[in-house]
């Protein structure tokens, strides 16, 4: 009882001191509230209290609260302070670029960053409005920004807000221009976050420059440009941005291009950051596109695209000639952009990242390009090759994809949804469709069946005996066959890969959620050109594969 005690008289001392150098009204009695419950909210306390959030992938993220481990202005503050004095400790030079979506806090939070900019003597630049992320990103190349900060939980759920990071080509070389930030970079800005003093001595000047509508009309038509002007534009698409940001971007985009707006989800047209028609806003996740397929089948739609609500990541929905709709996995959608681009003779490279399908790294082996594969996230698969070719193409499984890196360096979901349209366009004028097109390469290159077993947890604890179990009991074999190959890649990474000669595992922990992921992919040859009997074989081996490796990893 005495140790628990203590223990409370130490987190109440530390949530006073918080309260102290806390700048916001709003998230200060938020903490009264919470210390007023003591004991019986201790737990709760502890939890705020368990640790500063740390950069992740490229930035914060987490629950909106007060207290270090949440998202809140005086985190936000602070990390403000850390970025803006490690830029200048580098020697950076030029404005900070300043995004946000439709978040709760998601304004206030951009424009605190450009007040912490503005004091440090700093010129601070805010998009005009809540916009999707590829702008700001686009935006810190079109600039010639020294960085950006997006404000942003992408697809997270609706209490989570986050903060993420780029570099220009100033400090970022020109492979990372407009690239999320990497090592070293992302822990010599986190140690500059920790060293800010108290929150008070931070000088703020005003709240930066808002920005024209031109930069949005000038990444608008950035975007068109990436299609063939001359390629057809009959098609007819549904689209959902999910209640973010997406929407105006993307429908400006399709008409500039040529192609006929799409018609869009009603109840979801509009950025609301509650999300209240969706259980969870990814268009990955069960049911998100339910009213994207009603709508495309009410409409009779060519093709049904979703964005995320930062409209980074771009999903797809095809007919399948029986009155019914399929999501199409990001690793199908990958390869039928990289296929759309060798067939219009785009030579460069291309890459992906360990996670994902092996189909790619065929393809370039047939053809004759050059392919490369990374970590898992965009800020590694823009900076593929090192630079020794330049990136044409980069995908991520998880709905990922960048089509055109020379104006964005990172996944975009508004050009991966013209470059979808334009591939389904031309087919359609032949009488042919996307899943035509996926049996092609089937029939070339074998079936790649890939699927995903995600395991969601409430503590994170789960995640680490999960992969310490499968490290310590490695499957010996998968699907009768014998495991040929085991990669570790720790200390650099949690990743555990698995290889048989017709199947490959990759367990990892996921960089923005409390998930365990693994990644499942078996490939089977195409038989007399029998290409539905050889996705029926592959489907029944995922399922068995999925259930194999549920029971290593204990579940």
């Amino acid at each position: 009882m005495a140790a628990e005690t203590t223990d409370l008289d130490e987190l109440r001392d530390r949530a006073q001191r918080w309260l102290d150098d806390d700048p916001d009204p709003a998230s200060r009695d938020e903490l009264r509230a919470v210390l007023d419950g003591l004991p019986g909210s201790g737990p709760e306390l502890a939890d705020r209290f368990a640790g500063p959030l740390t950069f992740g992938t490229a930035g914060l993220r987490g629950p909106l609260r007060a207290g270090p481990n949440g998202m809140n202005l005086a985190v936000v503050t602070q990390a403000a302070a850390g970025l803006v004095g490690w830029l200048a400790d580098q020697g950076g030079e030029g404005p900070l670029v300043i995004g946000y979506d439709a978040r709760y806090g998601s304004r206030a939070f951009a424009e605190r960053t450009a007040q912490v900019a503005t004091g440090a003597g700093r010129p601070a630049l805010l998009l005009p409005r809540p916009l999707p992320t590829p702008v700001l990103a686009f935006a810190v190349r079109h600039l010639g920004a020294v960085a950006g900060v997006m404000v942003t939980a992408s697809h997270n759920p609706p209490q989570d807000n986050g903060y993420k990071v780029y570099l220009g080509a100033q400090l970022g070389g020109e492979l990372g221009a407009g690239a999320q930030i990497v090592p070293p970079a992302d822990a010599g800005i986190e140690a500059a976050i920790r060293a800010v003093g108290p929150l008070a001595k931070v000088p703020l000047g005003p709240a930066g420059k808002v920005l024209g509508d031109d930069l949005v009309a000038a990444y608008v038509e950035r975007a068109a440009a990436v299609i063939d002007p001359s390629g057809r534009r009959d098609l007819k698409v549904a689209y959902t941005p999910l209640h973010g940001v997406g929407g105006a971007v993307l429908t400006a985009a399709f008409a500039r291009a040529g192609f006929a707006v799409p018609g869009v989800v009603p109840d979801q047209a509009e950025p609301d950051p509650d999300f209240p028609t969706v259980n969870f806003p990814n268009p990955e996740e069960p049911g998100a596109v339910d009213r994207l397929v009603a709508l495309a089948r009410d409409r009779d739609a060519d093709l049904a695209i979703a964005n995320d609500p930062d409209a980074d990541r771009c999903a797809v929905a095809v007919p399948d000639g029986a009155g019914n709709w399929r999501m199409l996995r990001g690793d199908e959608v990958g390869a039928l952009l990289a296929d759309h681009l060798m067939r219009r003779g785009v030579t460069g490279l291309y890459a992906t990242t360990i996670v994902s399908s092996s189909l790619l790294r065929a393809m370039c082996a047939a053809r004759g390009l050059p392919y490369d594969e990374t970590l898992t996230g965009f800020k590694w698969i823009v900076r593929a090759g090192g630079g020794s070719e330049p990136l044409v193409f980069g995908y991520e499984e998880a709905l990922g994809y960048c089509v055109a890196p020379e104006h964005v360096r990172d996944k975009d979901g508004i050009t991966a949804a013209l470059s979808v349209a334009e591939l389904a366009a031309g087919l359609k004028a032949q009488g042919r469709t996307l899943t035509d097109r996926l049996d092609e390469l089937a029939a070339e290159f074998g079936v790649h069946h890939t699927d995903q077993l995600s395991v969601r947890v409430d503590d994170l604890r789960e995640i680490a005996g999960m992969m310490a179990r499968v490290r310590a009991a490695t499957p010996e074999t998968l699907l009768g066959h014998r495991v040929t190959e085991t990669k570790d890649l720790l200390p650099g990474a949690d990743v555990v890969t698995l290889r048989t000669d017709a199947a490959r595992v990759v367990i990892r922990p996921s960089g923005t959620e409390p998930k365990l992921k693994a990644y499942l992919e078996v490939v089977e040859p195409v038989a007399d050109g029998d290409v539905p009997a050889a996705r029926t074989r592959a489907q029944a081996a995922v399922t068995t594969l999925r259930t194999e490796v549920s029971t290593a990893l204990g579940l």
